[in-house]
């Protein structure tokens, strides 16, 4: 029996929905029981549980599933993406092997040809199977590839240059045509596959770490690191080679870390790569930091910024002079929130200048420099020579040390407005930092006006998004009292959109601290950062922690988030 006479003889569809459902098909070149579900006439839960009934065998969900690479070897490749079938667990001789259609005899006689095994069939959707041929099927198919081209042809300096020549326009390079390129290299294709998929999969930061034994590939998506690839040790040196050479690093070098720069056009987008390269007692350790720049919003409306904190960081940055610092970890949005003011800023009529380590988006009206310090090019002298450049606004990528801090001073204090960024745990503590660093707490008073710090949470998943509830001990550490909370909780329960996290995306929390006449009286004191902290909250300033908390009530995050990110009050 055909699945549309399946579905119909249980009545879950019409004679209707299923010609419009087989029109459809036709069209989108999809299965039927995919089509369905995209049209609403059912459930994934329905389709599962119909064909469970019908070939009397249990239906399995493999979203959370943690898949063995070596009991996937068991299966080829061939066979599951031509069956869309994989194997899930093996007793003795017999191998129990998740399908789309379990009655598929042909099929099932197939597989216990390949594997010796008896196959037990149990049904699952299309959607998970396809993801964990995808996952694991495609990955290691890719990595036998590469291993088989790297022993049959070494990795020539030649195959690596051809990258190096097409990196000079920048605008012109497309990983995904280089990777196609059989001359290229099995190292540029790997390298160039882990670029392209960790773009696709929205990556903030890729993770490229030797071991004793074995060479990890890790993505961060969302603040969080997942381990996706595993090549062998071996592959190491070449690959470090070939994004060093993409990188416009010293190749021969491999005792001191370095810093470069990728630009390239994946995907029809423009991504900008940071690459960091560190020794390590195993190789050499690379980190790539990813800047979609079609991705980017420089609007202070849409950072997230709670109403008050926002109307207060607005009048911060329409003073004509004095100095506004944003704080928070490496990865917390600090240089967007900056170009976002920038942008409100930028005026025909106004000179505004930056000095960058590096440049992470282009400007339009604004004069960008980028820091070299290898040549003596650093923040301080940047801004020095700024001064003699009648600007208005100057924007300084970090001020790290006393020298840099003086000259922004000096700046704030000769009519410029200086906006820059500074690591610190809060507001208040920025204070106490910019003390340890011997600036004179007079000249603090006198030129700072606003502190802004903030953090980066993630978001719940809108798929599978579902109430929650929590232990009194963890609503008292978000800072709420249990009795007291008359809102929704909410948390994700693990889906194949957000990779089993129960996250995707992330939202920022802001606290602004405008230094007013009473927080100046407690600088000019040496007042702890506690004590400013309170008198700020005192005058309305809205914490991270409040922050963080509004947006759980209105159901962006969970009650993990807003305990991991912000400190106890």
């Amino acid at each position: 029996m055909k699945l549309g006479e399946l579905l119909l003889k249980q009545g879950l569809i019409s004679e209707d929905m299923l010609s419009q459902a087989l029109e459809e098909q036709k069209k989108a070149g999809t299965r039927l029981g995919t089509t369905l579900i995209s049209m609403g006439y059912i459930t994934e839960e329905e389709l599962l549980k119909s064909l469970s009934k019908h070939f009397g065998v249990q239906s399995v969900d493999l979203r959370d599933k943690e898949m063995e690479d070596g009991l996937l070897k068991l299966i080829p490749s061939e066979l599951a993406g031509k069956y869309l079938a994989v194997p899930i667990s093996r007793f003795g001789r017999t191998l129990t092997v998740a399908m789309i259609n379990p009655g598929d005899v042909a099929a099932i006689e197939d597989m216990q040809f390949a594997t010796g095994f008896e196959i037990e069939p149990v049904v699952a959707s299309e959607e998970s199977i396809l993801k964990i041929i995808q996952d694991h099927y495609n990955v290691q198919k890719f990595l036998s590839d590469v291993m088989y081209e790297i022993e049959m042809a070494d990795v020539s300096d030649k195959s690596v240059q051809m990258v190096d020549e097409q990196q000079d326009d920048a605008e012109d390079t497309d990983l995904a045509d280089v990777q196609d390129d059989s001359d290229s290299g099995p190292a540029l294709k790997l390298a160039s596959k882990i670029i392209s998929d960790a773009v696709m999969m929205n990556v903030s930061d890729i993770h490229i770490e030797p071991y004793e034994k074995s060479l990890r590939i890790r993505y961060r998506i969302d603040g969080i690191l997942h381990e996706v690839m595993k090549p062998p040790k071996r592959l190491i040196k070449a690959l470090a080679t070939v994004v060093k050479v993409m990188s416009k690093l010293k190749v021969e070098e491999k005792r001191l870390p370095q810093d470069g720069r990728i630009k390239a056009r994946i995907h029809n987008k423009i991504i900008d790569i940071r690459v960091s390269t560190v020794p390590t007692l195993f190789g050499e350790k690379l980190a790539l930091r990813l800047l979609d720049r079609s991705a980017i919003q420089l609007n202070l409306d849409l950072l997230g910024l709670e109403p008050d904190t926002l109307k207060s960081f607005r009048k911060a940055i329409k003073n004509p002079y004095g100095i506004i610092l944003v704080t928070g970890p490496t990865g917390s949005g600090k240089t967007t929130t900056l170009y976002s003011a920038l942008t409100e800023l930028n005026d025909p009529g106004l000179n505004i200048i930056t000095a960058e380590d590096p440049i992470e988006y282009s400007l339009g009206g604004i004069n960008q420099l980028q820091v070299n310090e290898k040549i003596g090019l650093t923040f301080a002298s940047a801004l020095r020579s700024y001064l003699r450049q009648d600007p208005n606004i100057i924007m300084v990528g970090e001020i790290r040390d006393l020298e840099t801090t003086q000259i922004a001073i000096r700046a704030s204090l000769t009519g410029h407005l200086v906006l820059s960024t500074v690591h610190t745990n809060s507001a208040a503590a920025t204070i106490t930092r910019l003390v340890n660093m011997n600036v004179e707490p007079f000249l603090i008073a006198s030129t700072l006006l606003s502190v802004e710090s903030q953090r980066l949470l993630r978001k719940v998943c809108d798929h599978c998004r579902e109430p929650a509830k929590y232990r009194e001990e963890a609503l008292i550490d978000a800072g709420f009292e249990p009795d007291k909370v008359d809102f929704e909780l909410t948390k994700g329960a693990g889906c194949d959109q957000c990779r089993g996290t129960g996250y995707k995306g992330r939202i920022g929390i802001f606290e602004n601290m405008l230094v007013t006449g009473s927080i100046r009286e407690l600088i000019l004191q040496g007042a702890p950062a506690e004590q400013i902290e309170e008198q700020a909250v005192n005058e309305g300033m809205v914490t991270l922690r409040v922050s963080a908390q509004e947006k759980l009530r209105t159901g962006l995050t969970s009650v993990e988030e807003v305990i991991k990110e912000t400190k106890v009050v």
